[in-house]
């Protein structure tokens, strides 16, 4: 047979491509996680530290007491790797913490009378080995990452049997509330909070501060300024607000009122020299049409009404009064105590609406919200399509420490309720740190990981 086919042999290629470290993904991790060889002045606020920073300072009821904590510190193993293997043991090192109790005068409650400072053992924690597996009961463990869907904030549309479009937006958090919006049939949008019931989205737009009909139409942009000189340009508009007679305070026209000759006039008569209307140009037609709808079907028009209204939807019962259920609303959403998008979740909010929020504070601002308004109006102009759950751009990977410090802040918030039913039940003269803390609470969640997670597997 004639050698018409060129034969390309590739044998003689050197390939000087070296081997990645392929381990480098799960150790790297648990380094960040404990930051061992960090002075604990200089730690990072992540992994273990931030656990910690998060759950401490604890107080009672009373603020008689505070626990603070100071730093973390390990011990060494008792075993050697080989030695757990054969002893049938867990390879573990032991976790200390300073701790600092300051009893607070009963007269000044900012002066502290005593300050107990104290290292508490906290247990004896999993330690990984230099391949990457930790060894649980003399058997050799690996934590394997998860894949999981990214925080943030994610579109997506179905079809109503009817036909008509719906179109979703959700703001998933690292922890927090979830937060679900929905377009309906009749071009209404809807808030779900934590899966409750559903409620006109403007309310929860009012509750966080854009309190009248007005403010919500200017946050869109979709409101101008016009003199009332302007006869051409205002008649057949619509006004945004109230127009109110400065002596007497009472309403002249009603906002949503489209202006016509009489109209004028009267707005001459009271010396208004400018009002604001709907800008409804082509582009602003949806959007307009969109918030209308919603605020028909919105029972409040001010800020302290939706208020209200969110907390008994929240709470199921009258709140007590507007600054406790203006406070539970901000805690909600704006505080970090409470509610946490992650630097992950934060960096692809403000990717994906071109917003400069600083990435340290991974929590939701206003201009989230209305940009997460616009964003469904803009699906529903055709303007931009859903997001593709799937890809991987929308997943990221959950590593070993990652995991831990979840664990950690599991145990630690058991831990709290712990320690703070032991400073209200003692008195003052005999409590030292060692007293309040139950390091069995710590060791019983990471054993639970350890030995029945479906992320911890046995290394073949």
């Amino acid at each position: 047979m004639s050698s018409k086919y060129k034969v390309h042999d590739f044998s003689k290629i050197s390939f000087n491509i070296p081997t990645p470290d392929l381990l480098d993904i799960q150790i790297a991790s648990w380094k960040d996680f404990l930051q061992e060889d960090v002075l604990p002045e200089k730690r990072d606020n992540k992994g273990l530290q931030a656990a910690l920073n998060n759950t401490f300072p604890i107080e009672d009821n009373h603020s008689n007491y505070i626990l603070e904590y100071k730093h973390y510190f390990l011990g060494l193993p008792k075993h050697t790797v080989k030695e757990c293997l054969e002893r049938r043991i867990s390879y573990t090192v032991p976790l200390k913490i300073k701790f600092v109790l300051h009893i607070t005068d009963e007269n000044d409650k900012s002066s502290y009378v005593q300050n107990i400072e104290q290292d508490v053992f906290f247990g004896n924690i999993p330690y990984m080995t230099e391949s990457g597996t930790f060894i649980i009961n003399g058997a050799e463990r690996v934590i394997v990452s998860q894949l999981q869907r990214s925080p943030g904030v994610f579109f997506d549309q179905n079809f109503h049997p009817n036909g008509t479009k719906i179109f979703l937006a959700r703001i998933i958090p690292f922890r927090g509330s979830w937060v679900d919006f929905t377009t309906d049939i009749f071009d209404c949008i809807y808030a779900i909070i934590d899966r409750r019931r559903k409620f006109p989205a403007t309310i929860l737009l009012r509750a966080i501060g854009y309190s009248t009909n007005l403010d919500i139409f200017k946050s869109f942009g979709l409101t101008k300024k016009i003199s009332t000189s302007k006869k051409a340009e205002l008649v057949g508009k619509t006004i945004v607000e109230d127009i109110i007679n400065p002596d007497t305070g009472e309403i002249i026209l009603e906002g949503n009122t489209t202006i016509n000759n009489e109209n004028l006039i009267l707005l001459k008569k009271n010396n208004s020299k400018s009002v604001e209307i709907l800008n409804n140009s082509k582009e602003n037609e949806v959007a307009i049409s969109v918030l209308t709808n919603t605020m028909l079907k919105d029972p409040t028009s001010n800020q302290e009404e939706a208020v209200m209204l969110l907390y008994q939807n929240l709470r199921s019962g009258e709140a007590p009064a507007f600054d406790i259920a203006n406070k539970f609303i901000d805690k909600m959403f704006f505080s970090t105590k409470k509610y946490d998008l992650g630097s992950v979740g934060r960096y692809r909010i403000n990717k994906k609406f071109g917003i400069a929020a600083p990435i340290e504070e991974p929590v939701l601002t206003k201009e989230d919200f209305i940009s997460v308004f616009d964003y469904l109006i803009s699906m529903r102009n055709g303007k931009n399509g859903p997001d593709d759950i799937d890809h991987l751009g929308n997943r990221r990977v959950r590593t070993t420490g990652e995991q831990l410090a979840n664990q950690f802040s599991i145990a630690l918030s058991r831990m709290q309720r712990n320690v703070r039913e032991r400073m209200n039940q003692r008195e003052a003269e005999s409590l030292t740190p060692q007293d309040l803390i139950n390091s069995r609470i710590v060791t019983t969640v990471l054993n639970a990981f350890f030995g029945t997670s479906q992320l911890s597997q046995f290394m073949d």
